[in-house]
């Protein structure tokens, strides 16, 4: 990797204390961990005291909790350059399962967004590129001089689009702009001339009327009801005004 482009985010090597032993053997951020399980717990709270006396959501949710806990410290084991090994292999994967999705996913509630494991579960590919995207970015710009060139610039942005616009197609218009902000950052980090930024930015707003358009109708409903609740009272902004009752 180049050693001549360092951007940093504030906060960036900040340090809160000493970092215990049993930590540093299981390479984890011991900090990172109780604000983790801090946030589990109040989500767990909000749960239980939305559920009144059925138990059985709550159940399936700490022991999806539990098991994403397990594999986070399986994963903390693995050296940093296996996962620069297997980043392009990954993306290749995603990809390829995206577009299963749309030819042979299942439909749930008018969206194709998952594929069904026989007798298994089943899978939603898009969440597995939340942390393939920001990995095959980094693997790319890994060997690549920094702040990155117009050429790698251009590829970089094919890598994030290519999954955008599968997982829109679904429709999955919030994953994939959050799949979208999460390569943009990676391409913040990389050392992007801040006009790209706002160049980009102000190309996303230019194309907010046009966007509107594409989108479908649940989605222009959201939208509306974000800032119009009453207009559904019943239905989608029931959530919205019950949280200002309360």
């Amino acid at each position: 990797m180049s050693q001549d482009f360092v951007r940093r985010l504030p906060g960036a090597g900040m340090t809160f204390g000493r970092r215990s032993g049993w930590g540093t053997r299981l390479h984890i951020d011991v900090t990172l961990i109780l604000l983790l399980l801090v946030t589990c717990a109040y989500g767990l709270i909000v749960l239980y005291s939305a559920l009144g006396r059925e138990t059985a959501p709550l159940i399936s949710q700490v022991t999806k909790m539990g098991l994403a806990t397990v594999g986070m410290l399986v994963m903390a084991q693995l050296p940093p350059l296996f996962y620069m090994r297997i980043a392009p292999f990954a993306y290749g994967i995603g990809v390829i399962l995206l577009i299963a999705v749309l030819v042979a996913g299942t439909v749930v509630n008018g969206s194709q967004r998952w594929l069904r494991i026989p007798g298994i579960f089943n899978f939603q590919p898009s969440e597995v590129m939340k942390l393939v995207l920001p990995m095959m970015l980094a693997w790319y710009f890994n060997d690549r001089h920094l702040p990155p060139r117009p050429k790698h610039l251009f590829w970089a942005m094919v890598m994030i689009v290519v999954p955008v616009l599968l997982i829109a197609r679904q429709p999955d218009l919030g994953t994939s702009l959050l799949i979208g902000a999460s390569g943009m950052l990676v391409l913040l980090l990389a050392g992007i001339s801040w006009r790209w930024v706002f160049g980009v930015l102000g190309l996303g707003l230019a194309c907010l009327p046009a966007l509107w358009y594409v989108m479908h109708d649940y989605q222009r409903e959201r939208v509306l009801t974000l800032f119009d609740p009453e207009r559904d009272p019943l239905g989608s902004g029931w959530n919205i005004i019950q949280s200002k009752t309360a």
